[in-house]
């Protein structure tokens, strides 16, 4: 497994990211809600209840978050 030490730029964002934007603990929680619809949504064909729906739209977006705190792609700088 490769690592790598994060910059001094991300690192502070990943900070201000847990301490104003979403508990580390809930972030936790939303990642892990992503992967268990996305397994049950391949398992099943592709078949993802519609209750789930907002709650995945929901662990997408802080995932996306979270990807552009650790490498802003999307940004307009």
């Amino acid at each position: 497994m490769k690592t790598n030490t994060l910059s001094k730029e991300a690192e502070t964002r990943l900070i201000d990211f847990f301490n104003h934007t979403i508990d580390p603990v809930e972030m936790a929680k939303a990642i892990r809600h992503a992967n268990h619809i996305l397994a049950l949504g391949v398992i099943r064909e592709h078949e993802i209840l519609e209750k789930e729906r907002a709650s995945l739209e929901s662990s997408f977006y802080w995932l996306n978050e979270l990807a552009e705190i650790l490498n802003p792609y999307l940004c307009e700088e």
